[in-house]
């Protein structure tokens, strides 16, 4: 799935408003939780029995690619080493049905940077679920996030409204779970990571403030 955080390409930001302290040399850290969360993933969904799919860094695009033979992983691809973008491409699997796991970039036709008003307002309709699922995984992970409208050169930032229902969507997922469309997947991938991070219930509604989303 195209990046939706190409407008906040700082790779780390850490939450040290929940009492956690980074260490003195930031590259160091942005690679460590890197590592940590493709070993997060691949430790929940990577086995050939299961689900046999690994998240992989290190790609000028996100992009997610269907195992083309037996023996071989579907592969989520997030940009470069940054953490922000495996928890977006994370997420965007996580919201995808069985069917559109088997199709190159879920099937899905990407309108790029540039957007209308009117595809904008489309983009933010769909992009409300893997968003909101973005801030659980980033929370779980002590990071900090940021809303991402992912139009640059439109000049178009998230809207009001658009906060609003990812922080919603949020709340729903914490208190109603998977009444609510949060799948299996995104459940156990939030509890792992927040336990391989060391932080507190990732799915603590009071965790989530909509005005943290600026």
């Amino acid at each position: 799935m195209p990046n939706a955080l190409l407008d906040e390409q700082v790779p780390y930001h850490f939450d040290t408003s929940r009492g956690a302290q980074p260490p003195a040399r930031h590259s160091e850290l942005q690679q460590s939780v890197t590592e940590r969360i493709v070993t997060v993933f691949g430790g929940c969904f990577s086995d050939p029995s299961g689900l046999n799919t690994r998240l992989v860094g290190d790609n000028p695009e996100p992009y997610y690619r269907p195992a083309e033979s037996d023996g071989d992983w579907h592969q989520v691809e997030f940009t470069h080493d940054y953490a922000a973008s495996a928890l977006h491409e994370a997420a965007h699997w996580c919201v995808a049905g069985a069917e559109r796991r088997l199709q190159p970039d879920y099937g899905y036709w990407y309108a790029p940077d540039g957007r209308s008003a009117e595809q904008q307002a489309e983009f933010e309709r769909v992009e409300v679920k893997p968003q909101a699922l973005e801030w659980i995984f980033s929370v779980a992970c002590g990071m900090k996030f940021r809303v991402s409208a992912d139009n640059l050169d439109a000049g178009l930032g998230p809207s009001d409204q658009f906060k609003r229902d990812i922080w919603q969507q949020v709340q729903l997922y914490c208190v109603k779970g998977t009444d609510t469309d949060m799948n299996a997947r995104a459940r156990q991938l939030a509890r792992a990571l927040a336990a391989a991070f060391g932080t507190s219930d990732p799915f603590n509604p009071g965790a989530y403030r909509l005005e943290d989303l600026g």
